[in-house]
C-alpha cells in the first residue's frame, strides 16, 4: 500500500465532498411575493378543541425519512422556530420570516442536486430559525425552547472574527441579590457565545481585582468548550463584599488585552472587554487615555444591571467613547438579547467589507436540535456564511441579517477513507487549525452517567497529542497544524478492548492538508500485518454463488455501494445493494469495484470453509457438545458464522450480533479478535474474552495461520477449565466452573496481588506506562481549588497482555457534590515475556508461605498457574494508584499550543459608524431591501 499516494487520494475526496458543501449557490433566486405561510415548528399539527388547527399551527404533513436518521420531516417544505424567549409574532419576526419564504425554494433546489446534503437553515438576528426539512419541534419538559441559533457556534462564528474578550464584573456589596443573579447569567451567555478561534479571561473587581480562576492569571485562554465550562463552574462561586472600584480592573484588562497582542498571542484580531456593573462613580476617562485612545483598538461593551438608572449616562458613555454598545438589564428574560448586541457590533467591518468569509466549526453534537437519540449522539461539522445588508443609506451601520449554513456528518468524511484500504491497524482522522480533533477512531465523546449516555464537557476540545500520546515531541501535531505535507514513523502503544490490551506496534503516518477549510488529514498504515493487500480474480458468476450462502455477511457499515444518492436506494442495506448491482437490478448504483472484487474472491475462498467446520465438530452422538460458534473474517469485510447451539443454548448470545460493536466490522475499526489475532504468532491460537461474556464462562480462541488475510475462530464454552486450579477436594469440573464463574475476565492482580507482585519481580512480566488523556473521574468537587483534580479510576485485566488501573480516589472534608469531571489517567499495562516457558516460586507471608508454578500452553498465549491456596498473602499488595494534580490540569488548560489563525480578520473600518452605541436609535430595514440583499449576497463561494 502507498501511503503517500493514498492520504493525497483520500484528501483530495473529502476536499470535493467538503467543497460541494460550500458550492450551494442562492443567486438563482427570484423572490416573488405569493401567499404568505409561516409554519411555527412547535405548533404545526396542533388543533384545538373545536378541530381547527392553531394559529401559525396549520397542517405540515411529515414522513419518516432514512436519510435524516429516521426522523419525520417535510422535504418540500422548511419551517420556523422561535424561542421561547422571543414573541413569535412580533413584527421583526414576522417580517423577517415573509421575506426569507422563497429560501424553501432554494432549499428543495439544493437537495435534489445534491441528495448528501443533510440539514439547510438561516439563522436570523432576529432570532426565528428557518429549518429545511421542515419538523415538528420538541420542546423540553417545561414546555419551554431554549435553543436560540444565534447562540450557536456556526452563527457567531460566521458573524464575527476571532476575539479576545475580558469579561470584568463589579462584585461589591451593592450587586448583592437578584443583581448577582443577572450578572452571573450575563457572564455565562457571553461564555456561550465564544468559540475555539476566540481567548478569554474573566476579573471581578470590588476595591482591588482578582481572576475567578487564580490559574488564569495575567493571560488569555482559549475559549473552548472545556475551558467556557469551567469558567461557569467558577462564576457560580461569585459572591458580593466592598465597594466597587472599576479603575483598576479596566487597567488590567487592559494591560492582558496589549501584552497579548505584543507577544503574539490570542486571536490577534478583536478585541474587547465586557463591563458588567450597576454603577460606575470613578474618573475612569484617564485609563482609555491612556491604554485605548485615540485608536480605540480594544472595543468597550457595558452592561448595566437592575432597574437604578442613576449611573446610566456613565455606563453610555463608556461604551460609545470606545466604539462599543451600552445595554441595560433589567431582568434575567432580558439578557439573551442584550448579550447578542454585541456581535452584530462586531459585525461590522466584515458586512462594510462585504467580506462572506465561509467557516467550518469544529465538531459537535447537536442533540438539543432534534432532541432524538439519533441524532444527539450524531457528530458533526457545520459550513456557513454571514447575510448581510448592502443598502447604501445604512452601509456604516453594518447591518447583519443572519447567517445561513448546512450540516457536514463526521461519519460521511470518514468513509471517503474505507477501512479495507487501511488494514486491521490503520485509520484516518482529521484534525482543525487548533490541533483540536474533528474526527478520530479513538475519540470518545461520551461517557456513561448511570444508565444514560452523556456528551463529555470537553469532547469537542480533544487536542491530537491526547490522542496520539507517543508522538511526544507533537512533531506530527505540529506538522499538521501548520497545514503542511509530510509522513512520520512511530514505535506506539496502541491498546483494544477498551484500554485493556496493550499492542506493540510501528506505525507510519501520513498527512496533508485539506484545501479551503481550516482542516488537516491524517492516516496510519501499520507495518506487518496490512502493509500489503492481496488481490484475486473470480468472475461474477462464480463470486455471487457463494456470497449468497446464508453463513456469510458483509459489513454493513461500510460502503460497498452508496445507497444515499438515489432516495430509492436508501432503504438498501449494503448486502442487498451488492446483490442487486452484480445481477444488473440496479445498474446505477455507484460501487467501489476493488472492494467488490476482493469481498467476490473471499466468498469463494472460504465457502468450503463451512463443510469443513462441520465435519470436524461431527461425532458419533452428533456435534460435539460445548463448540457453539465457528467463525471467520476477511479484510474486506466479510464474515462466515456457522452457529452449532441454538441461541437458548449459547452462553455468548451477544457475541457476533448487530449489538456486538466491538466484535463486528465497523467505520471506526475491525473486530477486536481480528486485531488480536494479526498480532499473535503464526500458528498459534488466541484465546480472548469478550467483554460483554466476562464471567459467563464463555472463551473465544483464534487460529491465526501464515496467511493471515482470514481469521478463523471457534467459540468454546469449557476450554479453561483445563487451565485454572482450585484447591478444593471436590469434583475438578465443578470446582473450576464455579471459579470461572467468578474470576473469568478479571485482573489476574486483583484476585491474588502477592503472586502478580512476584511474576513482575522474576521479570515474567513487564510493567509498561499507558495513558488516557479522555477519562472521566469521579470527583468530590467543592470549588475550593482552581482547577479540578485528576484522577484515576477502573479496573481492567487480561492475559498474558494486561492493564489495570486502581480505583481509589481522594475524599473532601468539605462540603462535596460527587460528579464525573475530565481527567488525565495513567495506568499499568503488563506484558508477558514468552521466552519464559515455566516457572515456581515460593512467597513468604508471616506465619505461612505461598508457592505457585507457572507454565505456558504451547501454541496459545495462555499460562497455566497452579497456587498453593491455603496461605493468604493478598493483604500485603495493593495496586498503584496514580494521580495527577491540579497544577498539571491549569498548565493544560491555560497551554497555547501551535496553532493556525483563521486567514481572514475584520477587526477595523474606518466608515463604520461607532455613534450607534446602544440605548437610543434603531436602525430598521425594508422588506423589500431584506430579500434583494438575500438575493445578491447569499452564495457560499
Amino acid at each position: 500500500v502507498d501511503g503517500t499516494s493514498l492520504v493525497q487520494e483520500f484528501s483530495d475526496e473529502i476536499e470535493k465532498m467538503l467543497g460541494s458543501k460550500m458550492n450551494v449557490s442562492l443567486l438563482d433566486v427570484f423572490f416573488h411575493f405569493s401567499q404568505f405561510d409561516y409554519f411555527n415548528s412547535m405548533l404545526i399539527n396542533t388543533m384545538d378543541e373545536e378541530g381547527n388547527y392553531i394559529e401559525l399551527g396549520g397542517e405540515f404533513p411529515l414522513e419518516e425519512n432514512e436519510h435524516f436518521n429516521k426522523l419525520s420531516v417535510n422535504t418540500l417544505m422548511s419551517d420556523i422556530q422561535v424561542p421561547t424567549n422571543v414573541y413569535n409574532k412580533d413584527p421583526d419576526i414576522l417580517n423577517g420570516v415573509y421575506m426569507s419564504e422563497a429560501l424553501n425554494d432554494v432549499f428543495i433546489s439544493n437537495f435534489q442536486k445534491d441528495p448528501t446534503l443533510t440539514w439547510q437553515y438561516f439563522g436570523s438576528s432576529t432570532g426565528f430559525f428557518r429549518l429545511y426539512p421542515g419538523i415538528k419541534w420538541t420542546p423540553d419538559s417545561n414546555g419551554v425552547v431554549a435553543f436560540d441559533c444565534r447562540n450557536r457556534n456556526w452563527y457567531i462564528q460566521a458573524a464575527t472574527s476571532p476575539k479576545d474578550i475580558i469579561i470584568v464584573v463589579d462584585v461589591s456589596g451593592s450587586m448583592k441579590g437578584l443583581k448577582l443573579t443577572i450578572a452571573k447569567h450575563t457572564i455565562n451567555t457571553i461564555l456561550d457565545t465564544l468559540g475555539e478561534n476566540d481567548f478569554v479571561n474573566i476579573i471581578a473587581y470590588t476595591d482591588y481585582v482578582r481572576y475567578v480562576e487564580p490559574c488564569f492569571k495575567g493571560t488569555l485562554v482559549q475559549a473552548d468548550l472545556d475551558n467556557r465550562e469551567h469558567f461557569k463552574l467558577l462564576v457560580e462561586e461569585l459572591q458580593v463584599k466592598g465597594e466597587g472600584k472599576v479603575k483598576k480592573a479596566m487597567k488590567e484588562s487592559f494591560r492582558v488585552l496589549n501584552e497579548a497582542t505584543a507577544n503574539g498571542q490570542g486571536s490577534l484580531c478583536n478585541q474587547a472587554i465586557m463591563l458588567i456593573t450597576d454603577g460606575a462613580m470613578e474618573d475612569f476617562q484617564s485609563v482609555f487615555e491612556e491604554f485605548n485612545w485615540p485608536d480605540k483598538k480594544v472595543r468597550v461593551f457595558t452592561y448595566l444591571i437592575g432597574r437604578d438608572m442613576t449611573f446610566a449616562e456613565n455606563v453610555k458613555w463608556i461604551a460609545c467613547n470606545n466604539k462599543g454598545y451600552y445595554t441595560h438589564i433589567n431582568t434575567l428574560a432580558d439578557v439573551q438579547e442584550n448579550v447578542m448586541e454585541y456581535l452584530h457590533v462586531l459585525s461590522r467591518p466584515m458586512v462594510i467589507n462585504h467580506d462572506h468569509d465561509i467557516i467550518w466549526t469544529e465538531a459537535y453534537m447537536d442533540s438539543v436540535l432534534f432532541n432524538s437519540i439519533a441524532q444527539s449522539l450524531l457528530l458533526m461539522t457545520t459550513v456557513a456564511m454571514p447575510v448581510f445588508s448592502k443598502k447604501k443609506e445604512t452601509l456604516s451601520h453594518g447591518i447583519l441579517l443572519g447567517v445561513v449554513g448546512t450540516d457536514v456528518p463526521l461519519l460521511e468524511v470518514m468513509m471517503l477513507a474505507p477501512r479495507y484500504k487501511l488494514g486491521a491497524h490503520g485509520y484516518a482522522f482529521v484534525i482543525t487549525n487548533n490541533g483540536y480533533i474533528l474526527a478520530h477512531p479513538d475519540l470518545r465523546p461520551l461517557y456513561k452517567d448511570g444508565k444514560k449516555l452523556k456528551p463529555k464537557p470537553n469532547y469537542n476540545s480533544v487536542d491530537l497529542s491526547e490522542a496520539e500520546w507517543e508522538d511526544t515531541e507533537e512533531i506530527l501535531r505540529t506538522a499538521m497544524v501548520k497545514g503542511e505535507t509530510g509522513t512520520l514513523t512511530l514505535d506506539v502503544k496502541t491498546t483494544v478492548d477498551k484500554g485493556k490490551r496493550p499492542l506493540f506496534l510501528k506505525n507510519d503516518y501520513f498527512y496533508t492538508t485539506i484545501n479551503d477549510t481550516p482542516f488537516s488529514f491524517g492516516m496510519v498504515l501499520t507495518r506487518g500485518h496490512g502493509e500489503y493487500m492481496f488481490f484475486g480474480n473470480v468472475s461474477v458468476e462464480e463470486g455471487l454463488h457463494d456470497l449468497q450462502q446464508p453463513d456469510l455477511t458483509i459489513a454493513d457499515g461500510w460502503t460497498y455501494c452508496e445507497t444515499d444518492i438515489d432516495p430509492h436506494h436508501r432503504k438498501l442495506t449494503q448486502f442487498q445493494a451488492v446483490l442487486r448491482y452484480l445481477t444488473g437490478k440496479e445498474p446505477d448504483l455507484e460501487c467501489d469495484e476493488i472492494l467488490l472484487q476482493q469481498t467476490l474472491f473471499d466468498a469463494v475462498v472460504t465457502a468450503p470453509l463451512e463443510a469443513y467446520w462441520t465435519a470436524l465438530m461431527l461425532t458419533g452422538d452428533g456435534v460435539e457438545d460445548g463448540v457453539e460458534t465457528a467463525f471467520l473474517g476477511t479484510r474486506s469485510g466479510l464474515m462466515r458464522v456457522t452457529r452449532y447451539a441454538g441461541i437458548e443454548k449459547r452462553k455468548g448470545n451477544k457475541f457476533l450480533t448487530k449489538a456486538d460493536k466491538e466484535n463486528l466490522f465497523t467505520v471506526d475499526h475491525f473486530p477486536i479478535w481480528y486485531r488480536l489475532a494479526a498480532e499473535n504468532k503464526p500458528g498459534q491460537f488466541l484465546y480472548y474474552v469478550p467483554d460483554d461474556d466476562i464471567n459467563k464462562m464463555d472463551n473465544h480462541s483464534s487460529h491465526n495461520h501464515h496467511v493471515i488475510r482470514a481469521k478463523m475462530w471457534r467459540q468454546i464454552d469449557r476450554q479453561l477449565c483445563f487451565y485454572m486450579h482450585t484447591h478444593s477436594k471436590k469434583n475438578c469440573r465443578t470446582c473450576v466452573t464455579v471459579f470461572l464463574h467468578l474470576q473469568i475476565g478479571k485482573f489476574f492482580g486483583e484476585i491474588d496481588g502477592s503472586v502478580m507482585a512476584q511474576l513482575l519481580k522474576s521479570g515474567l512480566y513487564k510493567r509498561v506506562a499507558l495513558y488516557d488523556y479522555q477519562a472521566m473521574c469521579k470527583n468530590s468537587h467543592h470549588h475550593s481549588s482552581g482547577a479540578r483534580p485528576l484522577l484515576s479510576v477502573g479496573v481492567f485485566s487480561t492475559n498474558p497482555h494486561w492493564s489495570a488501573v486502581s480505583n481509589r480516589c481522594s475524599i473532601s472534608l468539605q462540603k462535596k457534590v460527587e460528579s464525573m469531571v475530565p481527567c488525565n489517567t495513567e495506568y499499568p499495562g503488563f506484558i508477558y515475556d514468552t521466552t519464559i516457558r515455566e516457572t515456581n516460586s515460593i512467597i513468604k507471608c508471616g506465619r505461612c508461605q505461598k508457592m505457585f508454578v507457572l507454565q505456558q500452553i504451547m501454541n496459545s498465549n495462555l499460562v497455566m498457574l497452579v497456587v498453593q491456596a491455603d496461605c493468604d498473602c493478598s493483604r500485603h499488595v495493593g495496586l498503584n494508584s496514580f494521580e495527577h494534580n491540579a497544577t498539571v490540569k491549569c498548565n493544560r488548560m491555560k497551554s497555547q499550543k501551535i496553532r493556525r489563525r483563521p486567514e481572514s480578520c475584520h477587526a477595523y473600518h474606518p466608515h463604520e459608524n461607532a455613534k450607534d452605541c446602544g440605548g437610543a436609535c434603531e436602525i430598521s430595514i425594508s422588506v423589500a431591501l431584506f430579500f434583494i440583499s438575500l438575493v445578491t449576497s447569499l452564495t457560499l463561494r
